[in-house]
């Protein structure tokens, strides 16, 4: 193994956090049971809020970024994996709390390491990433509660030219849903279209002030933009429809009311990527394969390297990338 190796950390500059490489030896890194070499991460939303210095992801400094890897085990403390085993990590506080992906080498602790789904590439795993795992989340809680099905009343996905959407849109699809994406690029709709989406919503649309209940036509929906969006697609789903919500693109707040819950029997359904017990990770990934072509990832997603997360980070924030990059640790 090498005596160093490169890896992007968030760092404290003058009171306020800065991404910048860094070389690491193995000796600087967490002493936790696993040791993975890691061949790719990728990119999300809350990577790009951590390394553009948007918000305060890292919660302790330094810490090396990245919620997601793929790799290969080196060494293991624990009986539950050995070298040569091809692991996933997703979630579980890295980039937060625990030292990321950004790395060409990271300690892990075992019970964060999900086996490399049979039939993925390190490559396609990471194409999928957070992102598309929690769209996996989203729809089995949408076909869990029962409120959609086959042919039925449309599904909205928000979001939809992003991580979440590019990846939602397909897993509905393939299984006969009528998907609506709600976008505010033009230029995606073909893109989506090639995805499995039937209609388009302009999301200013659904950015403006509505009222609490509106006209109803989503039997569901998949929202990865939060504030007045998501209380719009609430106030236009139909009588006992739900919505699974996983991101806050557009803020945090929820400026809503109650009277889709309690006149339509309207369910909010919170999905959390971080933490998910090993089974319901498991499930998630299980329908990643059945369902999601390797075509559609292959047009989902674009590989780059690791010098150019600080680039990606900006582009991400702003909406300007569409569906999924992988990021090479090794380049």
């Amino acid at each position: 193994m090498t005596e160093t190796f490169r890896a992007l950390m968030i760092v404290d500059h003058e009171g306020k956090p800065r991404a910048e490489f860094r070389q690491l030896a193995l000796t600087d890194l967490p002493d936790h049971d696993v040791l993975v070499e890691i061949s790719h991460s990728t990119i999300n939303y809350k990577d790009g809020l951590a390394v553009g210095g948007k918000g305060r992801i890292a919660r302790r400094l330094p810490m090396v970024a990245g919620i997601d890897l793929a790799g290969t085990v080196v060494e293991s403390r624990s009986p539950d994996w050995v070298a040569g085993d091809r692991v996933i990590v997703n979630g579980w506080g890295l980039s937060e709390t625990e030292w990321g992906g950004y790395s060409r080498f990271q300690r892990l602790k075992p019970e964060w390491l999900t086996r490399l789904p049979e039939g993925f590439t390190p490559e396609e795993a990471m194409a999928v990433g957070t992102a598309g795992y929690t769209a996996a989340l989203c729809v089995l809680a949408l076909e869990d509660w029962g409120v959609i099905r086959p042919g039925g009343a449309e599904v909205l996905v928000t979001g939809a030219a992003g991580g979440v959407g590019s990846t939602a849109i397909p897993l509905l699809a393939a299984a006969g849903y009528r998907v609506t994406a709600a976008t505010g690029r033009p230029e995606t709709h073909d893109y989506l279209a090639g995805l499995g989406a039937t209609a388009f919503v302009d999301r200013a649309a659904l950015a403006e002030k509505g009222g609490p209940l509106q006209k109803e036509r989503w039997g569901g929906a998949v929202d990865a933009v939060g504030s007045t969006t998501l209380a719009n697609v609430l106030a236009q789903t139909v009588y006992g429809g739900a919505v699974a919500a996983c991101g806050l693109a557009g803020g945090m707040d929820l400026p809503a009311s109650v009277a889709p819950h309690i006149l339509r029997g309207v369910a909010l359904l919170g999905i959390d990527s971080v933490m998910v017990p090993q089974p319901k990770r498991a499930r998630a990934w299980a329908l990643l394969a059945a369902r999601l072509d390797k075509a559609h990832l292959a047009t989902i997603a674009r590989v780059e390297p690791l010098s150019a997360l600080p680039q990606l980070a900006e582009e991400i924030i702003a909406g300007r990338i569409r569906g999924r990059v992988v990021v090479d640790v090794t380049a």
